[in-house]
């Protein structure tokens, strides 16, 4: 088959690399333009972007892929399927309608559970023992489509969302290529999504960063681990913004007041609604990631310490 592959992220590279390998034709990748980052707002080029770059593959950055431009040179490319990872996009019918195949969409969930931009987030977030991937046909709708195959995944309780989504990009990678293959020789057909067991994820905004120490242990486990490494937890001491690291439910810790931290020479703990969590890595402004005791044995005065 002659593919258009759409993505942007790095984690689309293990399934852009896996149909590159399949024998079909991979004749242009399709990602989002060039953003500026950092300080200095320099402009960089997407993962598939720099990926399609280093191998003389064409690149299409079409800044909405409604404009007639892009439209029309997807024609000309006459792709019969466009496999889709994490391309951050909606795809309007016109564009829809080009492949024989259609667009076929890599999610790194179950569906219909956590149809949305984050759904490796949520499900850590809300405690899920089980996530997986899917592949589906691309529709209007947001992660509506038939599903043409599965897999499945364990969460594991010291999971963070980096984690678990690199292993979900390796597998599903698998599975994207299987389906496309199937597709080809006619051995695999979609199914409709079932109507029960929906669930959203939405985008993870800064604000849902922020760590609630009023919470239980289990919860602030969970969000920790659910923005880790991006955009990463946060809390506020002394008016100040700390990046939080994992942390660690300790049922044995000493007992204190939600966001109270107490620290000695080598462990530093905060409260919470119950069990307090021991910290094991913070990062105050300006500084790199460290040890959380050793922030500790570098304050001046350790009385009355509290995260807000």
């Amino acid at each position: 088959m002659r593919l258009v592959f759409a993505g942007t992220p790095e984690v689309a590279l293990p399934a852009l690399e896996r149909v590159a390998d399949s024998g079909h034709e991979l004749v242009a990748v399709v990602t989002r333009p060039d953003a500026r980052v950092g300080r200095g707002r320099r402009l960089m080029r997407s993962p598939v972007a720099s990926w399609a770059d280093e191998r003389g593959i064409e690149v299409l950055t079409p800044g909405k892929p409604r404009e007639p431009e892009f439209l029309d040179r997807l024609i000309e490319l006459a792709p019969d399927c466009i496999p889709v990872v994490a391309y951050g996009a909606l795809v309007p019918a016109e564009a829809l309608r080009i492949p024989r195949y259609g667009w076929i969409n890599l999610h790194f969930s179950l569906l219909p559970a956590w149809r949305g931009a984050a759904p490796v987030q949520h499900a850590i977030l809300n405690g899920d023992e089980m996530t997986g991937a899917s592949v589906f046909q691309l529709e209007t709708g947001l992660d509506t489509g038939p599903v043409f195959g599965t897999v499945t995944e364990p969460v594991g309780a010291r999971d963070t969302a980096g984690a678990l989504l690199d292993r979900l990009a390796d597998t599903g990678a698998v599975l994207l290529a299987q389906v496309l293959q199937a597709l080809e020789t006619g051995g695999v057909s979609a199914v409709p999504q079932p109507t029960e067991g929906v669930s959203k994820a939405p985008k993870i905004t800064v604000e849902d960063s922020r760590i609630r120490w009023e919470d239980p242990a289990f919860g602030v486990d969970r969000r920790v681990r659910s923005v880790t490494p991006t955009p990463g937890a946060w809390t506020l001491w002394n008016g100040k913004r700390l990046r939080m690291g994992p942390v660690t439910p300790d049922p044995d810790g000493p007992r204190l007041g939600a966001g109270e931290v107490h620290g000695e020479k080598h462990a530093v703990w905060v409260g919470t609604a119950t069990d307090p969590v021991r910290l094991e890595g913070l990062q105050p402004p300006g500084k790199s990631m460290m040890d959380a005791a050793a922030w500790w044995r570098g304050l001046q005065d350790t009385r009355g310490v509290r995260f807000e």
